[in-house]
């Protein structure tokens, strides 16, 4: 595996942690679907809540949150309807949040959830 997905899936597992930490009951990891992947979808505060993570090795080039363009946010609503009408769940409360994770010089992350972080346009 290269350095970026190991990067990412290190910085996934940890935000999966810190979702569990914050109160988010994780339903799944990695849902795949024909438009892409869904990092994680969990149950928080009475609603369906699609993750988007973003692992970063430093602040460099901007925030995770910013590198969830126009292009991603609409791939992410399509991914979440088909996900939506697999499961057969009809229409719960759902949100969008974004997680940035950042590595640390010692191993570990640093990490903060963006709730809410867009909406369906």
């Amino acid at each position: 595996m290269d350095r970026r997905k190991t990067l990412g899936a290190s910085g996934e597992e940890a935000a999966c942690r810190l979702l569990r930490r914050s109160g988010y009951r994780i339903l799944e990891r990695n849902h795949r679907n024909r438009w892409g992947e869904l990092d994680a979808v969990a149950w928080e505060d009475g609603e369906l809540v699609f993750v988007e993570v973003r692992a970063r090795s430093s602040a460099e080039f901007g925030t995770g949150a910013e590198s969830v363009g126009a292009a991603k946010r609409q791939q992410l609503i399509r991914m979440a309807r088909i996900y939506l009408q697999e499961k057969d769940v009809g229409e719960p409360p759902c949100r969008f949040d974004v997680v940035e994770m950042e590595a640390l010089p010692d191993g570990g992350w640093k990490g903060q959830v963006i709730r809410g972080a867009f909406g369906v346009e």
